[in-house]
């Protein structure tokens, strides 16, 4: 195997990884928070990676991703399961348990910032394992920036669906999640046209500059 392509493995493997997986752990943990213990009680609440691998998700897209040369990957971990009626007050909960995903996805950004200014503070700028460590880091901003810009998008199953859906008027909110079966096939279709690039490549370019512009900043 070509000694760049296994180096690009490695570089989005971990940030990969720990971005959709904390992304689900964030839910189930806050829906345990807020009453509903099905991801605890399921083992979901671990950060082992086995438990959480969706075939299709997490390891055949990201990889044929990968193997096309796309810009950025993308994936998914298998969803954790949530009983929303068990929580404390499930129509306002649910917002919380939705918002939980992107805000782990956030914080890691900042994370996963701060890491990139200590690399760049303390490694030398010519060696391998600077240009290594900056791959990572940058992979996993944009990483974690795509999947919380990605799943704040206002569609159901999609978390800014659940969002909406939970703060829309009772009538209004039951009426809005009959469309939850079509909204995996929207998803796909707009993946599958490259037309999700347009929908959120302006949020993402803005975001990604702000984020940059702090990691440089005072070098």
């Amino acid at each position: 195997m070509d000694q760049n392509l296994i180096t690009n493995i490695l570089m989005w493997i971990v940030p990969l990884s720990l971005a959709i997986i904390l992304h689900e752990v964030a839910h189930g943990w806050v829906a345990y928070k807020l009453g509903d213990s099905t991801a605890k009680d399921l083992g979901r609440l671990s950060l082992n990676p086995i438990g959480h691998i969706d075939p299709v998700g997490t390891l055949l897209v990201p990889g044929m991703l990968m193997l096309s040369g796309a810009s950025f990957l993308f994936g998914w971990a298998k969803p954790v399961p949530v009983m929303f009626n068990r929580l404390n007050n499930p129509r306002r909960d649910m917002i919380w348990v939705a918002l939980a995903g992107p805000g782990a996805n956030l914080l890691m950004v900042f994370a996963w910032a701060i890491i990139a200014k200590i690399v760049l503070a303390t490694m030398a700028y010519d060696s391998t394992s600077f240009q290594f460590m900056i791959g990572v880091v940058q992979k996993g901003i944009i990483i974690n920036l795509v999947l919380m810009v990605f799943n704040l998008l206002p569609m159901l199953p999609l978390d800014g669906g659940r969002v909406v859906h939970g703060l829309l008027p009772r009538e209004l909110g039951d009426k809005y999640a009959v469309t939850e079966p079509w909204g995996m096939f929207v998803v796909v279709a707009l993946l599958a046209t490259g037309m999700i690039s347009r929908i959120i490549g302006p949020p993402l370019n803005y975001l990604s500059q702000l984020v940059f512009s702090f990691v440089v900043g005072g070098q």
